[in-house]
């Protein structure tokens, strides 16, 4: 003992970084060592995860899982009504589909609230907006996930069944997705607005932007996504808060395609305006191609791989491959970032929207070193994001080579996020976003970086025991 003394002090400090301080101040080497309790200090989800760890049920169940998400060929393959596609949106029944988890129209947020009531007079089924969030109220309307009909929505996420919708292909393994068309930045529906101009914009999507857009899908020579999208990522997109690129090269692809049809050139022009001057169109399309990717690796049981991320504006929640159709839910962060002058963090909604699809699916925030000039909108410096992106990779299952980061010697984005490593770790998946007013009609004031509630993940784990253990 008194030999060990006599040495130079070497100490690994685990936990509490006030000790190394002291240590260091006293002229001893000391390596901090990060870490924290797993599952957030819950010893009994502590425990439970001890059991999933190393489980070969597990293990094989998500590389099950991740094969099918990797070989996912996700194609633009049509744009046409929701209620053609969806066959949850039958004509005539009147029901809408909002982003996240579900809730009812009482506990919705604000936007959502007012993006509900907007879609119900654009449907017809009301002639006020007074008259459509009294229906609402009523309970006349139904009111479920976009993810319970392999649908996504940016922001409040609405669809209705006379909106159009893309449609997306996963031709590897057959299932489809969806998602609405991209109305622009402002105040638009997705925010919660709902003035004239929003419903008389939602009017011509639907209608002539609709049938000269569909012309132009049917007339692709391309379809593939996927390789448009790891295009993007080399050209400074993360294919969630921006999408310059990848919006660019389907503009190039849809005016090749309209140039060869008989449409008049006036309608071409205003849609190719309108695409041209909206550099988040391809958001949409970036987020039915991600849901048809995830969905590929779901319903695969004992898998922890964690299929959905969405969030309503009240709760956040999550999915399992191997927990089928359960949400893990809990109340939404608010999102840090940069706000518009004149509002503040006060002035926001919680967590709103299923776009965090794309860092489900390993771009977004997992992809942020691929896109430095994102911090500019979202906040942090370009060695937040390379240091974000790096940092995926200690709660995912693999890595993803069909989508690479050129700042990370083009290394494949990290994917596969997986529920024990969240929990172990104290990791949480990394999410930029927008951020809308909590009041419905004001629309977006900033964008931001947010992450999921831990106690997701130990409500997730927590079922997937009880599911390994077979009935009770």
């Amino acid at each position: 003992m008194n030999k060990l003394f006599q040495q130079d002090l070497k100490v690994v400090n685990v936990g509490l970084p006030s000790f190394a301080a002291d240590i260091g101040a006293a002229g001893g080497q000391v390596t901090q060592l990060k870490w924290a309790p797993p599952a957030g200090a819950d010893a009994a989800t502590g425990w439970t995860l001890a059991g999933l760890m190393a489980d070969p049920r597990i293990e094989s169940a998500n590389r099950a899982a991740f094969e099918r998400y990797l070989t996912a060929q996700p194609r633009l393959v049509d744009l046409t009504l929701a209620r053609d596609a969806i066959p949850g949106l039958r004509a005539g029944e009147r029901r809408i589909l909002h982003a996240g988890p579900p809730i009812v129209w009482e506990e919705m947020c604000g936007p959502q609230q007012g993006a509900i009531a907007g879609a119900i007079v654009y449907e017809g089924w009301a002639d006020t907006l007074q008259s459509a969030t009294a229906l609402a109220a009523s309970g006349a309307v139904a009111f479920e996930p976009c993810h319970a009909h392999a649908a996504v929505g940016p922001m409040a996420g609405i669809i209705s069944p006379s909106m159009p919708v893309w449609v997306v292909e996963n031709t590897t393994h057959g299932n489809r997705s969806f998602s609405n068309v991209n109305e622009g930045l402002g105040k638009v529906l997705r925010f919660g607005a709902n003035s004239p101009d929003v419903l008389d914009r939602l009017r011509w999507l639907g209608t002539e932007f609709f049938n000269t857009m569909r012309v132009a899908v049917k007339g692709l020579t391309d379809t593939d996504l996927k390789p448009l999208m790891a295009q993007a990522l080399h050209m400074g997109d993360e294919l969630h808060n921006r999408n310059i690129a990848a919006t660019g090269l389907l503009f190039r692809r849809l005016t090749l395609s309209l140039l060869g049809s008989d449409l008049d050139s006036a309608t071409i022009k205003r849609a190719l305006a309108f695409i041209a001057g909206n550099d988040h169109f391809f958001l949409n399309i970036s987020m039915a191609a991600c849901k048809a990717m995830t969905d590929a690796a779901h319903g695969v049981a004992h898998s922890s791989m964690v299929t959905v991320m969405a969030r309503n504006g009240v709760k956040f929640g999550i999915r399992l491959s191997g927990t089928g159709d359960q949400w893990f839910q809990a109340p939404a962060n608010p999102v840090e970032g940069l706000y518009f002058p004149g509002y503040s963090i006060k002035d926001a909604a919680a967590d709103l929207g299923d776009s965090a699809i794309t860092e489900t699916n390993g771009l977004g925030g997992f992809a942020m070193a691929a896109s430095p000039a994102i911090v500019q909108f979202v906040g942090g410096t370009p060695a937040d994001a390379i240091a974000n992106s790096r940092r995926m990779r200690s709660i995912t299952l693999g890595a993803n080579p069909a989508f690479t980061l050129p700042t990370l010697n083009f290394a494949g984005t990290a994917a596969g996020i997986d529920a024990r490593l969240v929990v172990d770790s104290g990791i949480m998946p990394i999410i930029n976003t927008g951020i809308a007013h909590k009041k419905a009609g004001v629309g977006q004031i900033g964008a931001g970086v947010t992450t999921p509630p831990m106690v997701c993940f130990n409500q997730a784990i927590t079922a997937l025991s009880k599911e390994l253990a077979g009935p009770q």
